[in-house]
């Protein structure tokens, strides 16, 4: 899968990840074929995903909202909620913005949900799977009816097997992770009883493995992540099991940053070696960078390495030039 997020420094995280992974043989535009028109892919709550997996996250819908205080404030805007369906059943794709604000109960709260009734009403009807994202206007969501965005006959699995799916494709995506942990927003960092249990020298606890990842031969390279890469999402694990430290500092004062705005961690091999600060300057043409900060002392492999990758993320990015 792959976050959605509208911090956009060198470029959006989704497209950032994927040439981390993938190389410059990704074009952002193939992402929004396969969203908006070939329908191979689907975002749902800021994650884009699968569309044969759909049915994962339709588990437990009829059941939504699971809160109370949000169960009350959806039955006492049952007329608004029903006025939401209807229109974009009968005017197709709509923004947001594009629908009337009917609550008869405004949205209560002290983030910056509070009074925002339409948002907030479209994402309980998609976490209901009555309604979809269709596409974007930029960072604007597009909505329409479930049923002509998602594929007819899906498979809906009962709720306790579809979380044990994920909870194996998400330990095949991580290879190793805790069976529990805090809960985050978003995406789970944790694997239930997937895989197999597993201790790691020098660490405290035991961790989940995926058997299929061991005994694998391994080729290692060069990348700069994303910081909302998977590999390094869960800081605790990258520090527990790369020894590696690392903070998201764009909701930082700058005097109070180590690594900067948006420090792409380095990884070299099987070992996250060192973060690079750099921004994409679209108007000079230029990819700036600001810092490369060394965790452990760079080998002229690793320098090189880092420089073709540079390079590389320049030339996807369209810049003429690399400062430092």
């Amino acid at each position: 899968m792959l976050q959605v997020d509208p911090t956009a420094a060198i470029a959006p995280s989704a497209d950032l990840v994927a040439w981390s992974r993938l190389g410059s043989v990704y074009r952002p535009d193939h992402l929004r074929q396969a969203l908006e028109h070939d329908r191979t892919l689907f975002e749902h709550n800021a994650l884009v995903r699968p569309m044969s997996d759909v049915g994962l996250y339709l588990a437990g819908a009829a059941d939504q909202p699971v809160y109370e205080r949000t169960r009350v404030w959806l039955r006492a805007n049952d007329r608004f909620r029903r006025h939401v369906l209807k229109l974009l059943g009968s005017s197709g794709p709509l923004t947001s913005r594009d629908i009337p604000d009917t609550a008869a109960v405004p949205w209560a709260s002290t983030g910056w949900t509070n009074n925002r009734n339409v948002t907030r009403m479209l994402e309980l009807l998609m976490a209901r799977g009555e309604v979809a994202i269709s596409g974007r206007i930029g960072r604007e969501r597009i909505w329409d009816l479930a049923e002509r965005v998602y594929p007819s006959g899906i498979t809906v699995p009962p709720v306790e097997e579809a979380e044990r799916i994920k909870n194996e494709r998400r330990l095949s995506g991580l290879g190793i992770a805790r069976a529990r942990a805090a809960k985050m927003p978003v995406e789970p960092i944790d694997v239930g009883e997937a895989g197999e249990p597993a201790v790691v020298e020098g660490v405290k606890g035991e961790w989940r493995v995926d058997p299929a990842a061991l005994g694998q031969d391994f080729e290692g390279r060069t990348a700069l992540l994303s910081p909302f890469d998977r590999l390094v999402h869960d800081r605790a694990r990258a520090q527990e099991l790369f020894d590696f430290e690392y903070v998201l500092e764009m909701y930082k004062p700058a005097a109070g940053r180590r690594w900067g705005y948006f420090a792409l961690p380095v990884l070299h091999g099987d070992r996250l070696v060192g973060k690079v600060d750099a921004a994409a300057d679209r108007k000079a043409s230029v990819l700036r960078v600001n810092a490369i900060h060394e965790d452990v002392e760079f080998t002229p492999a690793i320098t090189r390495g880092v420089q073709a990758e540079l390079m590389d993320l320049a030339g996807w990015l369209g810049l003429d030039t690399i400062e430092r």
